[in-house]
């Protein structure tokens, strides 16, 4: 069962550093023309040299600093984007008019794109996975104190807020900027990326800035690599801990870690292959990253959460829950990616692009088979609401097994989880499940204490199912002094050691005085 859930989280490591290497060089693309394939070799290079040498410690070291990069990067951009988009008053009028804010759309239907509920719902169930994730697990475990521990968890949550926040005022400033120069870059041909629209902005703004335009492609490239080299680190190891050392008992030290070191070119040389299959995936690179994630975050999230949760859980159970979520998930991800019959969501409708130098003069302008007439005038003139939903030309809904692709990639991870306990809790009912009073609650968690802490206790022992869980602070203290007891004669029976070593140094030292 470990090996299972090592293979999957490593698996799903190994495509999430392929994405991350495929970002940045899409955008150094769009900035230098530099060839995609090199930039990912290149970058896939340092960020295995470096962490094959410098192992875990180099990796949080670089991270800190290519954290304050990318952090200066983004908060140049935003300050310079704001401004000449005229201000963060008139950027928020802008994106809010053009349908670029629409935060309440309570639309339950799973097809629908973005949603309030599919942005929430699924965002809670692919932030729940990054906690069961290595490099978290790392971090956690490298802290001296369990306090520690929980003040880096405490502030990780803010932090990402901020980070993804930042991300999200990126885009909406690209739009505003581009919408009030009277040039959209999609829409005019100049790019034909979507995930290029920010380095084209950034070159636009910065072009008498000299020097910027790289700060820009420095915290983004700093970024890729503090992934990289996390997810590297993190996949070696696991191969080291769970597949290495039980398997090969006879090891050196030294030999381990020649092979970790190995191991981390061998990932890196994995991770290129998965970003040049990327490539030939179009769409937002969130999009892909989400969906295809969801394969193996969704397995890893259910798994967590039925070992942990479900008392009368069983091996059998497990497995099937891993091997059908991960994949149907991953089926689903992959027909989103390259089913070539797929109706995808259209684009909202783009900004004005009569201001265009290549242009200047008004046009229809066909885009993903939707038809847009495009704005007239160089001065802001706020969308009408009700041209906010495209009409199509010639479009219908999906039908037959594009209609089970078109879901949205926002439940996907949900929806594995949803599965994965499903089949779990089928088939150890089918083999046979323990009996709930010989569980032992140590390592189980009552979910209904955690959950819904304020409900009466005679109904919270009713939920446990017949699980022993009013004992269960009771075993682990006396688990807590049993390993205290064991260290107490662990250090014992060192210090007799150390005595006798100690004592045999000096009758050695004497007999050789003696000759």
């Amino acid at each position: 069962m470990r090996l299972l859930g090592t293979s999957v989280a490593a698996t799903g490591t190994v495509f999430y550093m392929g994405i991350v290497l495929y970002g940045p060089a899409i955008a150094l693309e769009a900035v230098t023309e530099f060839p995609v394939w090199a930039s990912i070799v290149l970058v896939a290079s340092v960020s295995v040299i470096y962490t094959s040498i410098g192992g875990l410690k180099a990796v949080i070291w670089t991270d800190v600093f290519q954290c304050l990069v990318m952090l200066v990067g983004m908060f140049a951009v935003i300050i310079k984007g704001t401004i000449t988009a005229g201000g963060s008053a008139k950027m928020f009028e802008i994106v809010r008019d053009n349908g670029r804010l629409n935060f309440f759309n309570f639309d339950p239907d799973p097809f629908v794109r973005h949603t309030f509920w599919s942005l929430v719902i699924g965002a809670t169930t692919r932030t729940s996975g990054l906690v069961f994730n290595q490099s978290s697990v790392q971090r956690i475990s490298s802290m001296p104190t369990q306090r520690a521990a929980n003040k880096v968890l405490l502030f990780a949550g803010p932090a990402f807020l901020f980070t993804m926040s930042l991300a999200a005022f990126e885009g909406m400033i690209a739009y505003a900027y581009f919408y009030a120069k009277g040039c959209d870059p999609l829409a005019s041909k100049q790019i034909s990326n979507p995930n290029q629209v920010i380095p084209f902005m950034v070159l636009d703004i910065f072009r008498n800035l000299p020097g910027m335009s790289g700060l820009f492609l420095a915290s983004l490239f700093s970024a890729s690599l503090s992934t990289l080299s996390s997810g590297l680190a993190s996949l070696s190891a696991q191969l080291t801990e769970d597949f290495i050392k039980p398997s090969f008992k006879g090891l050196t030290d030294f030999k381990i870690t020649l092979i970790a070191k190995f191991s981390v070119i061998v990932f890196g040389a994995a991770a290129v292959a998965v970003s040049f299959m990327i490539i030939n995936i179009e769409g937002p690179i969130t999009q892909v990253t989400y969906s295809i994630l969801a394969a193996f975050g969704a397995p890893m999230t259910g798994l967590m959460f039925y070992s942990a949760y479900f008392p009368r859980a069983t091996k059998p159970g497990a497995v099937a829950g891993v091997i059908s979520s991960m994949s149907f998930i991953f089926w689903l991800s992959m027909g989103q990616s390259f089913s070539t019959t797929l109706k995808k969501t259209p684009y909202l409708p783009p900004g004005p692009t009569d201001q265009c130098p290549a242009l200047g003069f008004n046009m229809t302008s066909i885009l993903n088979n939707t038809t847009y007439l495009l704005n007239n005038t160089s001065t802001y003139t706020p969308m009408d609401h009700s041209t906010i939903s495209p009409v199509f030309s010639g479009f219908r809904e999906n039908e037959g097994i594009d209609r089970l692709y078109s879901i949205s990639y926002q439940w996907l991870g949900a929806i594995g989880i949803v599965i994965f306990l499903i089949m779990a809790s089928l088939v150890s009912l089918i083999t046979g499940r323990p009996d709930p009073a010989d569980v032992d609650v140590r390592y189980v968690l009552p979910v209904v204490d955690h959950v819904f802490p304020f409900l009466p206790k005679r109904f919270r022992k009713w939920c446990y199912g017949g699980a022993p869980f009013e004992m269960r602070q009771q075993l682990l203290d006396k688990m807590d002094k049993g390993m205290m007891d064991k260290e107490v004669i662990y250090l014992s029976k060192n210090d007799a050691e150390s005595t006798m070593l100690e004592k045999e140094k000096v009758n050695e030292e004497t007999s050789n005085s003696h000759l």
